[in-house]
This record gives structure tokens, C-alpha cells and sequence, in this order.
């Protein structure tokens, strides 16, 4: 995974992200659980990919933009809710 500019620049915005997850999850036998920081990785990358690109733009990695900001505030509430 690299830096979030070069993930965004990738000919499939953020796909290097969403191979990351992959490849945790197949390493941890799929236990999401460990592949948090991944799956929030992803989720900065697309966001960072619709502030640029606009809501209606479109990549294979990444949920569409309302989905993605839903994703985005569960976990933020999720993570709340354990401190």
C-alpha cells in the first residue's frame, strides 16, 4: 500500500487499498477484525478520491459515495463507543 497520492493516481483509484484488505483478510483468515486498519485506509482513500473527483465518479475500489460516508460514520461511532 503506498502513500495516499499515489493510491489515488493509480489507474484504478484506491485499488491498491481494496488488494490490502484482500490480502489481510486471506492472511488472518478472515477475520475483518484484524484488517481494521485496512478497511480504514480504504475509506480514507476513497473519501480523498470523491473530494477530488465528485460524488457521481465511480472506481471499482470504493463503495459509491453515500454508502462510503454511511461506512464512515458507523465506524466513527463504533470506535466512540469503545473508548
Amino acid at each position: 500500500m503506498g502513500n495516499l497520492k499515489q493510491d489515488l493516481a493509480h489507474e484504478q483509484p484506491c485499488h491498491p487499498r481494496a488488494c490490502a484488505i484482500q490480502d489481510c483478510l486471506t492472511k488472518n483468515s478472515y477475520d475483518e477484525n484484524k484488517c481494521q486498519a485496512q478497511i480504514d485506509a480504504l475509506y480514507e482513500c476513497c473519501n480523498a478520491f470523491y473530494q477530488q473527483q465528485g460524488d457521481q465518479a465511480s472506481t471499482v475500489s470504493c463503495p459509491k459515495a453515500g454508502l462510503l460516508r454511511l461506512k464512515m460514520k458507523q465506524r466513527a461511532q463504533a470506535t466512540q463507543g469503545t473508548n
